[in-house]
């Protein structure tokens, strides 16, 4: 196969010689195939605008179809040849690097529109063909009346040579003549077709107005009607035609004859049916595809009073896994093979089930009783499922994650009620899936919000909506601040203030933790240096230590030794004035190429703290290969000493603890400290330094120079 043209003008030149060799064999025209390149290539290159548009506009399909009957290429194969051309070379040669699935389906739409305008632009040629042969009927009737034997001859050569179908009737319905054409199109003799009354060519499909339009015509109230209407032919089949019937006066302006002008547009109506049917379902399994689903819905969301919908939004459970093992050829038949079972389930009046893409499929229920069909419709699409699915010789198990709305028409609208259902379907999803659930409005505004929150985060960031507010560090034994711990906070334009646990999972996810993370670092660090410059640097124990935490993204990062080096060489602040606290969960497991960081860090001076100890099931002994100078000790183990004396059990618990931390040569530090009886049990218990409500809450940076002059004139 040869390469495909580099530029896209040359792909566009390509695409537009392919199709200009393929209609000019049955173009009536007098240019060359050169020529007809030509006239072409403008049409091509809307198309290829339009099929990589952000915003699809399928005029460009209108305007191409109307340049081919300009450019004289009116016969069908025509029009067959081009859309076969667009199918199957537009998307190759004019679709870039876009999606290729929205490409077919924005090609598909292009080639309905280009039939539209085909037809249209056709349709108007055939109407100035009408009127010049109206008006050449007319002329020949009058020169019948008179016997001018060369109006006759030129009437006879318009009336026996034209393209469409030609009828002339007397006012009671008696066929009178017909050309060849007319007889063509029903397959008839002339003596059949003149046998047969027009009153008797009724047609099921026939609109009400039809026969009225007739009815006023012969009277004489009308003098021509343009309708679309169908007609049976002998062997029963159906003839589909733009009919106009006018209305022939004699010179006295009586109403004498009806001229009937037919064209034959049955194989441009199945062509549009089938266009509009592709344009609609999934090429894949066959179901509706997201736009007809979107038409289904919107349309029982519009319904009256009493009305209700029921959706039931499905996605398939590690349905990647059979992509990345077997391969997508494989993962497609999985999906027909799902589409069929789910066809099964929604057959009901109101039912129907379609593909939104990917694996995710979405069955809707309509009528005033949804409350309790949805949940059967559910029922029944887990329990299809159940059964395994054969693949190349396996049997895989298909499991699925529904998310149910229901409710009344008219409240909500179809993208609300889709956004709804995904994010219920992704809640049964984290709830480990193969289940599913209802959804709750005040889930969904927690899932708006988040969402709301996670695409706000860059920009907050950037216009400095974020602060850090400031606990002490506490040392258990002369009650003296020997630090602080950092803690970000977000001071949100709508929702005000919101602690770490509201945004930094979200900024975990994004990624954006690691540039929020080297700014609490800097904006920390400062602060550090700032009380050092402020309180001189004179306490006998030594500077003000910085505790700033650090997140699983952020260990991995290939900068954090670099920037936190930056960041103190910048400020002037000594390595043993930070400390960095890593969670106990985050280096569970750890290899040495996550330790290796850290390890740097110890080595310059930087002290690590075990945070959340106690709360990761690690293994003890893994304490001695990891670079940590401080355990952190959880809340948890603070809860039982509110009162005074404590559990003997949990005092043990934690004076092990203290006592292998003091072995290995770690400080021991504990958070949650609210009461004077829980800071006494804890300083006999050994620990070094604490930090709770019982001292001080975060606050500002100003506080702790307080409680540290505080401590000063004690």
């Amino acid at each position: 196969m040869s390469a495909q043209p580099d530029g896209p003008e040359d792909r566009l030149r390509r695409f537009t010689t392919i199709w200009s060799r393929a209609v000019f064999p049955v173009t009536s025209t007098s240019s060359t195939r050169a020529e007809l390149e030509e006239q072409l290539l403008p049409a091509a290159q809307r198309l290829s605008e339009a099929l990589t548009a952000r915003v699809f506009d399928p005029e460009a399909g209108r305007a191409a179809g109307a340049a081919l009957v300009e450019a004289h290429c009116t016969d069908p194969d025509a029009l067959t040849r081009t859309l076969d051309c667009l199918d199957s070379y537009l998307v190759l040669y004019c679709g870039g690097d876009g999606d290729r699935e929205d490409l077919r389906a924005r090609c598909a739409r292009l080639q309905h529109a280009l039939a539209a305008g085909f037809a249209e632009a056709l349709r108007r040629r055939t109407l100035a063909e009408q009127e010049a042969i109206a008006q050449a009927a007319l002329r020949a009737q009058g020169v019948v009346a008179q016997a001018l034997h060369a109006t006759e001859a030129r009437f006879r050569a318009v009336f026996e040579g034209a393209a469409i179908g030609i009828g002339i009737a007397d006012l009671e319905g008696n066929v009178l003549q017909v050309n060849g054409a007319l007889l063509r199109m029903f397959g008839q003799s002339e003596q059949a077709l003149r046998s047969r009354s027009i009153l008797q060519w009724t047609h099921p499909d026939d609109a009400p107005q039809v026969w009225k339009l007739y009815e006023e015509l012969v009277r004489g109230e009308r003098d021509h009607y343009h309708v679309e209407k169908a007609f049976y032919r002998p062997d029963g089949t159906v003839l589909w035609t733009n009919l106009t019937v006018s209305l022939l006066r004699d010179a006295d302006g009586n109403p004498q004859y009806q001229l009937a002008l037919m064209e034959d547009t049955t194989e441009r109506r199945l062509l549009n049916l089938r266009l509009r049917y592709e344009a609609t379902h999934d090429a894949l399994t066959g179901l509706p595809n997201r736009t007809f689903f979107f038409e289904r819905l919107e349309k029982a969301l519009a319904a009256g009073e009493g009305q209700r919908f029921g959706l039931c939004y499905l996605d398939l459970d590690g349905f990647k896994t059979v992509n990345d093992s077997l391969g997508h050829a494989a993962g497609d038949r999985l999906l027909v093979e799902v589409a069929d079972r789910l066809q099964s389930c929604a057959t009901a009046p109101g039912e129907m089930v379609a593909r939104l893409g990917g694996d995710e499929f979405v069955a809707l229920t309509t009528g005033p009783d949804t409350r309790r069909k949805v949940d059967e419709l559910a029922a029944r699409i887990m329990n299809v499922l159940l059964a395994p699915i054969s693949i190349d010789g396996r049997e895989l198990t298909v499991r699925g994650s529904i998310g149910i709305v229901e409710g009344p028409a008219g409240e909500r609208s179809a993208a609300e009620v889709l956004r709804s259902a995904d994010i219920t379907m992704y809640r049964a999803k984290s709830a480990g899936g193969n289940r599913f659930e209802v959804a709750d409005p005040e889930a969904d505004a927690r899932a708006i919000t988040r969402h709301g929150l996670t695409t706000a985060l860059p920009a907050a960031l950037e216009r400095g909506e974020f602060f850090i507010e400031y606990q002490p560090l506490v040392h258990l034994g002369d009650g003296s601040v020997r630090g602080a711990e950092a803690l970000v906070r977000w001071l949100h334009p709508q929702h005000g203030v919101l602690s770490p646990d509201r945004f930094i999972p979200l900024a975990e996810h994004t990624g954006l933790i690691v540039p929020l993370g080297r700014w609490v670092l800097e904006q920390s660090v400062r602060q550090a240096r700032a009380w050092q410059e402020r309180n001189g640097g004179t306490e006998a124990t030594g500077p003000l230590r910085i505790n700033v935490n650090l997140s699983p993204c952020q260990l991995t990062h290939p900068g954090l030794v670099q920037d936190t080096v930056e960041i103190l060489e910048r400020t002037g602040v000594e390595p043993s004035a930070l400390c960095l606290e890593v969670t106990e969960s985050a280096l569970i497991g750890a290899d040495d190429d996550l330790l290796k960081p850290l390890r740097r860090l110890a080595e310059m001076g930087v002290d690590i703290a075990l945070d959340d100890f106690g709360t990761g099931y690690s293994n003890l002994a893994n304490l001695r290969r990891l670079p940590v100078s401080v355990l952190k000790l959880d809340r948890s183990f603070t809860q039982s000493m509110q009162q005074f004396p404590a559990d003997p059990v949990d005092l043990k618990i934690v004076e092990g603890i203290v006592s292998l931390a003091h072995s290995l040569d770690l400080a021991v530090t504990v958070e949650g400290v609210e009461t004077g009886a829980q800071a006494e049990q804890l300083r006999i218990l050994g620990c070094d330094t604490a930090q709770g409500w019982y001292y001080a809450r975060p606050g500002p940076p100003e506080r702790l120079h307080e409680l540290t002059l505080a401590d000063a004139t004690s």
